[in-house]
Order: structure tokens, then sequence, then C-alpha cells
């Protein structure tokens, strides 16, 4: 996979130097997402429509 070059920090990095956190970059046809500790460890991508829905169900208290 081509990896994209504009990666952005989330807003939530956690406390101290912000390493409790994800890495996002945004395309055209997908939003790829990675970790900020190990970017070399691999990407998860993710459809650009199927991005809000996503990171609404990571928002939504599980149900058990």
């Amino acid at each position: 996979m081509n990896t994209p070059d504009n990666w952005r920090k989330s807003s939530y990095s956690g406390g101290g130097d912000g390493n409790a956190c994800v890495e996002i970059s945004d395309r055209r046809t997908h939003i790829a997402i990675r970790d900020s500790k190990a970017p070399a460890h691999g990407t998860l991508t993710v459809p650009t429509e199927a991005f809000a829905p996503f990171i609404e169900a990571l928002k939504a208290p599980s149900a058990q």
C-alpha cells in the first residue's frame, strides 16, 4: 500500500507527551489510521464515507 504523507495526530492525545494517540491521514477515497508510537507497524484504512460511522461506533457504549 502506498501510505499517505499528511498525517495528523488526534486531538485526544492523552496526557504528558501525547504518546497515547493515533494519527489519521485524509485521502480522496479513504481515511488511513495508524499508531503514532509505531507508524511503520501498519495502517488501517476506512472508506471516506464510512469514517464518521466508524468513529461513532467506537464512541458508543458497548452492548453487553
